[in-house]
């Protein structure tokens, strides 16, 4: 079966989306779709250039709002790029503002597939789309704290002199300054993270700070967040039931509720298919309860804009 992506937004992070999916022939026909004329077409002419030189076809084409109706995967990929010393926070209003715009364009089709948002701040505009677009809570999620998990296993693997793939470890809550490292949940190797002589403060720090580094360096982030989508995008379309940390909806899971908020989930081909509730230390949960409570106020704020 044909595996269709539509990537809704051509800047640097979407582009980077339909890059990877293409290259890593994850899809077999990767479609962007862009409000300003004759971007989408260009990125995409562009992309398929470079898969002149990769041994599979890929179809890289420009396409429209319409071409949701019959995607496997929608990622939605819009904003504006985070400016040196802006919060996630600080860009909800132009979100919500280009949000609006997109749910407008989107509202004539129906979107029957797996739906993955990465708009900053990214809890917040997940849960907005998904009520604005009336999709499935298991079909409608966020890259969430994926980033922020990719970035801690570098900030591992360096301090511990440890191979990235020989760790495993989650960064929860939120995708932002309230996030939280459940240290009681790493394992390097076969040992526990309480075995390396690592300072828990110093390590949270490095992870927050990344996104800020790249930000003040060079204006945009786009590579990590471009692969680490496509990452998630692969686990629906192979329906591999992986666990990946994304922004999902909370029933009752860790004594949360009406929130959008990252966590470790299985993912495949139906979306999202479990949360996993992972044993917490009283410390972890108090933290992650607090990271709940910065969303849920920011996802207030956002329904009445």
């Amino acid at each position: 079966m044909k595996r269709k992506v539509v990537v809704l937004g051509a800047g640097h992070v979407g582009s980077h989306v339909a890059l990877s999916l293409a290259y890593e022939n994850i899809a077999d026909e990767v479609v962007l779709v862009d409000k300003v004329p004759g971007k989408a077409d260009a990125q995409a002419l562009d992309i398929y250039d470079a898969m002149s030189f990769v041994p599979h076809e890929v179809l890289v084409r420009g396409g429209d709002y319409k071409d949701v109706a019959d995607a496997d995967v929608v990622v939605c990929a819009i904003g504006m790029a985070r400016k040196p010393g802006q919060d996630r926070v600080d860009m909800l209003d132009d979100s919500i503002v280009m949000c609006k715009e997109l749910i407008a364009s989107l509202s004539p089709y129906e979107i029957p597939g797996v739906f993955i948002s990465i708009t900053n701040p990214c809890d917040v505009i997940a849960d907005y789309l998904r009520k604005h677009l009336h999709l499935d809570k298991d079909r409608c999620f966020g890259t969430g704290t994926l980033l922020d998990t990719a970035r801690l296993r570098r900030v591992l693997s360096r301090n511990a002199g440890v191979a990235r793939l020989s760790i495993q470890c989650f960064v929860m809550g939120e995708h932002g300054e309230s996030s939280m490292i459940p240290t009681s949940l790493i394992k390097i190797g076969a040992q526990d993270y309480d075995e390396f002589d690592l300072s828990d403060d110093k390590i949270l720090e490095e992870v927050r700070r990344g996104g800020w580094v790249i930000v003040d360096g060079k204006k945009c982030t786009e590579f990590g967040i471009g692969r680490a989508c496509c990452e998630m995008v692969d686990a629906v379309l192979r329906d591999e039931h992986r666990i990946l940390p994304a922004s999902a909806v909370l029933d009752g899971e860790y004594g949360e509720k009406d929130v959008q908020i990252g966590i470790p989930c299985v993912i495949g081909a139906a979306g999202i298919e479990k949360r996993i509730v992972a044993p917490l230390t009283d410390d972890e949960m108090a933290r992650f309860h607090h990271s709940c409570d910065v969303v849920r106020t920011n996802i207030a704020i956002a329904a009445k804009k």
